[in-house]
């Protein structure tokens, strides 16, 4: 064995790289036992429940982020290591194993390109930008190039320097003669500049945001940026952290009591009341003196207004109805003269839809604008916000349009308590900043201690009234906030306002006690497996058995080693890549050794077996492992968050398991043997075990094509006819694990939600005691950011009168929560779905493609590729067709997600295994044995390759069947597509693609040469 020293070098390499991997796993353990024994100690006096568990959660965040300054870990002369350092070198859970919450942010192109059109209202740019928005939701492009496309279909003439040369961070660029590809190509720029601002200032926010071991990328080619937040107790408080841009605002305000004001709204009121009616006629202005108005936490609907100097009654419009105005007598209970009046919290956008209607803006100031504030009113008497909004009106500056004062402004930002004991975040501002405020302020205080509204996102976080000038750059901002909040809003504002607006278009919720019972069962299975293919291996190969068994479990330290050193997030779908690779870790040394049995079968020494078995099997060994990496690299460009990590899994195990089971085990075995000691590849009872097979496969080809093609029409008719249980993954919605405290039946379960979901949900059962499953599209297309939290809200309300009306909603909606509650949660918007669907497709026909292309250059004849692709297809057909055949009536989940296509990509980088063993043995004997007839030659090939063909499989079937019978019910569709695509696979390699192969060539016979089996087409005289 050449090149023995350089092996050796990379052997002991690897073992020392992934040996101080694991070393860093004790002082990490060390901090963290004593991180959950200060928080146990901090809460032992609590009483249980969800507010417990989230003090829990945040005492050991502190905890823990006190020690990422301190030196827990020492390498003396090396390295001194915090606790936060240690972790990066560990391997990170997924979610899906440890629990927290995984979203899916889109980074929003469309208000990008209104900005640097400077709003542009031209009508042609607006449209092109709704039309691009709807096509982003059903097609793979990226907005840019549906925008021009779009653009170019109605321009009619008009070019797109009309619209973006008036800004003037463009005219350098863009001139009335700069043509529209020159233009696109210049957004597309700005846009991957942007996206790329965007992606570094949310990583800079979440390393402020207090969970260990966050996730964050970038899919350049979707313009998408996924987070992981493991351990994350409050969902809400993620969202807002995420999805906040930090635009930072300050505004001059209207007061309710400022003339004109009032009766603007009264005029408002009755025009619209008018227009209801039917009668367009205007509206005059009424002067009043007094509204009693309705309180709306009673949910009275009407209420009386009185004109000045007459009593006559007026009944309340639409607008009033719905919104309660502001009237100041002696200073009202709604506060502040800058609150113009408050509405429920789902009443917001009807009142504004009244309020911006142009019939009803015009009655209004021209500089004046609504924006809502950004929580519901504080109940005075409990200190709870309430679900009542209050809306104010800032003053736009005519010719600007922009804020006199923007964050843009702010050096830094803290939180912090004033003198009344509430918290607040305190504001230092640069000079041009502090001079600006100064002159505001000034202004204020002198117009009768006016107030500004201080507006982060259009929203209206507080709005002070100004008393003294503010002249040295200080300021505070005051919003009612907790100190989890004020710190928040602290940390985003420090690292200061992103370049666009995101938006979550699918998310993840996993409770920590279904991220355990993913570990354990996942461990399970693992060690089952590995224990099985163990026995398998010793029984079966006896001395080389323990061989491979080392080089299996050097192969798993080595990957493990690998995903902590690469810094790769490991799921539940990784652990399942884990688990097949420990089947297929073992096909390599299953070539070898049978291919060494043959040589010994034929006589030769033990010696000259070991250096041919090696030498004649690395050809199928490497093109079988590079089909499996080129379908892997498919999987990791187009897959997204945990199918990403199972590619790339499978690539490291791939690389890892072709190290160790040829390189380390020839190694080993030379070792053993050069001393003259025997090494066995078989016992008594396996010696000839399938050595003598004669079978003539080919004759029996037409009967194989009879039996495919009927199960192809049957499939192909089941999919047309029952169609597919599509996951949410492919159909958008929400799904949720509800875990119930008793036993429920899934009918009354559909019953009660039919109700608030306004259509009957999928509900199933989950292997979880007493956890159904719950699908909805309920709100799927609504993209307000309160759908989710109505979704969950329905979902309570069905489940609470199932339960008898006494659960408690937080403890409900609550990952943490106790009895029934929600286990786990997930969103999946129409644009992601639509997106993963269409992924699907071309990943597939990618991979197709990609083998197609490898076995072509490989065998040098289109008849070899076309037969392993037409296999592959018919693998695949197969698979689908029991996927839908069987939906509904086997007993676990049959639903086509991104589980489904990671395992059909498996199946066809694992099914071309096969196909290449048998066609790499016939390249061979078509070589050596020039006198036989084609049919012989090739029957020959497929007997000699029996046993490698039916072990390799056989020895991934107990894996993927462990994994499939005690994985859980997460992976089971994936284990059982995996097992359909392996047994199928078995099959095609031998009674589908060799036979085509076979059809295909017109003439197939050999002629001796010395030709190396690189030029076989030239060797074999392939026609």
């Amino acid at each position: 064995m050449q090149g023995k020293g350089l092996i050796r070098f990379f052997f002991i390499l690897l073992l020392v790289v992934s040996a101080i991997q694991y070393l860093f796993i004790i002082p990490t353990n060390r901090v963290e036992k004593a991180a959950e024994n200060y928080a146990v100690s901090t809460t032992a006096n609590m009483p249980e429940g969800v507010v417990r568990q989230t003090a829990y959660n945040d005492a050991k965040s502190r905890y823990l982020d006190s020690m990422s300054t301190e030196t827990v870990f020492n390498i003396p002369g090396i390295k001194k290591y915090n606790y936060e350092e240690l972790k990066r070198q560990q391997l990170a859970l997924g979610l899906d194993l440890q629990g927290g919450m995984s979203t899916v942010l889109q980074v929003d192109l469309r208000s990008f390109l209104v900005n640097l059109s400077n709003n542009n209202q031209d009508p042609t740019f607006q449209q092109a930008l709704d039309n691009a928005q709807q096509r982003l939701t059903s097609e793979q492009s990226d907005y840019i190039t549906l925008f021009g496309e779009e653009f170019s279909k109605i321009a009619n003439g008009k070019k797109l320097s009309s619209i973006f040369r008036n800004n003037a961070a463009l005219r350098d660029d863009i001139n009335i003669e700069t043509s529209d590809s020159d233009i696109l190509r210049l957004l597309r720029t700005r846009a991957n500049e942007t996206v790329d601002l965007t992606y570094k200032m949310l990583k800079d926010r979440i390393d402020k945001f207090g969970v260990t071991q966050p996730n964050v990328s970038k899919d350049e080619s979707r313009d998408l940026i996924l987070v992981e937040l493991p351990g994350i107790s409050n969902p809400e408080r993620a969202r807002r952290y995420l999805q906040a841009t930090a635009k930072l605002e300050f505004w001059d305000v209207y007061r309710v009591t400022d003339p004109g004001i009032l009766d603007a709204f009264y005029a408002a009121d009755q025009r619209l009341k008018k227009l209801e009616e039917g009668d367009t006629a205007q509206v005059a202005t009424v002067q009043f003196d007094t509204i009693p108005y309705r309180d709306t936490l009673t949910g009275r609907d009407t209420f009386q207004l009185v004109e000045r100097n007459d009593n006559q009654q007026v009944t309340a419009g639409p607008l009033f109805t719905i919104f309660q105005p502001n009237v100041i007598t002696n200073e009202s209970a709604l506060g502040s003269p800058a609150v113009m009046g408050i509405t429920e919290k789902n009443k917001r956008e009807q009142v504004m839809n009244y309020l911006t209607r142009p019939d009803i803006k015009g009655l209004f100031p021209r500089d004046l604008e609504f924006k809502w504030a950004q929580k519901g009113i504080k109940d005075p008497s409990t200190g709870q916000l309430t679900n009542a909004y209050q809306l104010y009106a800032i003053k736009v500056p005519r010719g600007t349009g922009a804020a006199p004062l923007q964050g843009d402004r702010v050096v830094d930002a803290f939180e912090t308590q004033d003198q009344q004991n509430q918290i607040v975040v305190s504001l230092r501002m640069d000079p041009r900043g502090a001079k600006i405020w100064g002159d505001m302020t000034t202004k204020a205080a002198q117009d009768n201690n006016r107030e500004i509204a201080i507006v982060l996102d259009d929203e209206v976080v507080s709005a002070p009234r100004v008393n003294t000038p503010i002249t040295d750059g200080n300021s505070q901002i005051e919003g009612g906030f907790s100190l989890q909040e004020a710190k928040d809003l602290a940390n985003i504002l420090q690292v200061g306002k992103l370049p666009t607006e995101t938006r979550i278009i699918q998310e993840n919720l996993v409770g920590p006690s279904l991220g355990h019972d993913n570990i354990a069962k996942s461990l399970r299975s693992m060690i089952i497996g590995l224990t099985i293919v163990l026995i398998f291996m010793i029984i079966y190969y006896g001395g080389a058995g323990i061989v491979s068994i080392i080089a299996l479990l050097l192969n798993l330290f080595f990957i493990f080693g690998a995903l902590a050193s690469l810094g790769t997030v490991l799921t539940l779908p990784g652990i399942a890549g884990i688990v097949l690779t420990i089947g297929m870790a073992v096909d390599a040394n299953v070539i070898i050794y049978e291919r060494i049995r043959e040589e010994l079968r034929a006589g030769k020494s033990l010696t000259n077996s070991i250096m041919d078995g090696f030498k004649h099997s690395y050809s199928a060994i490497i093109d079988a492992n590079v089909t499996g990496f080129l379908t892997a690299i498919v999987l990791a460009y187009f897959g997204l968050g945990p199918i990403k990590g199972f590619a790339v899994v499978l690539m490291i195990g791939i690389l890892s398991s072709l190290f160790t089971a040829v390189l380390v085990s020839r190694m080993i075995i030379d070792w053993w043997t050069k001393k003259g000691r025997g090494m066995t590849f078989s016992i008594k009872a396996t010696e000839n075990v399938l050595s003598k097979v004669n079978i003539d496969w080919l004759t029996k080809r037409r009967v194989a094509y009879v039996i495919s093609g009927t199960l192809i029409l049957i499939s192909i008719a089941s999919m047309v006819f029952r169609g597919f249980d599509l996951g949410v993954d492919f159909k958008g919605g929400y799904s949720y694990n509800v875990q119930f405290e008793r036993s429920v039946s899934p009918q009354d379960l559909r019953n009660a939600l039919t109700g608030p979901f306004e259509k009957t949900p999928v509900v199933k059962a989950v292997d979880i005691s007493n956890t159904y499953n719950i699908t909805t599209d309920y709100l799927v297309n609504d993209q307000a950011d309160d759908a989710a939290d109505r979704v969950m809200d329905k979902l309570y309300e069905g489940v609470n009168t199932l339960m008898g009306g006494n659960l408690d909603a937080e403890n409900f909606k609550s990952p943490e929560g106790t009895g029934t509650h929600v286990a786990s949660s997930s969103k999946v918007g129409p644009t992601i779905a639509d997106d993963i669907k269409s992924s699907s497709v071309y990943a597939t026909l990618f991979s197709l493609l990609l083998i197609f292309l490898y076995i072509f250059i490989r065998f040098s004849r289109w008849q070899f590729s076309m037969g392993a692709v037409i296999a592959l297809f018919h693998d695949t057909l197969i698979t689908l067709g029991i996927f839908s055949l069987f939906k509904g009536i086997v007993p676990w989940s049959l639903e086509i997600d991104q589980a489904f296509i990671a395992a059909i990509l498996t199946v066809i980088g694992y099914s071309i295994n096969d196909t290449v063993i048998v066609f790499d043995r016939i390249r061979e004997y078509l070589n050596e044995y020039t006198k036989k007839d084609k049919f012989a030659v090739i029957n020959d090939a497929i007997n000699s390759t029996l046993s490698r063909t039916l072990i390799t499989s056989l020895t991934t079937l107990f894996v993927v069947l462990v994994l499939f019978l005690f994985g859980g019910s997460s992976i089971k569709g994936f284990a059982f597509a995996i097992l359909v695509g392996i047994g199928v696979g078995t099959y095609s390699s031998i009674f589908i693609a060799t036979p085509i192969m076979v059809d295909m060539t017109k003439e197939l016979t050999a002629t001796r040469s010395s030709t190396s089996k690189k030029h076989f087409s030239k060797a074999a005289g392939i026609k």
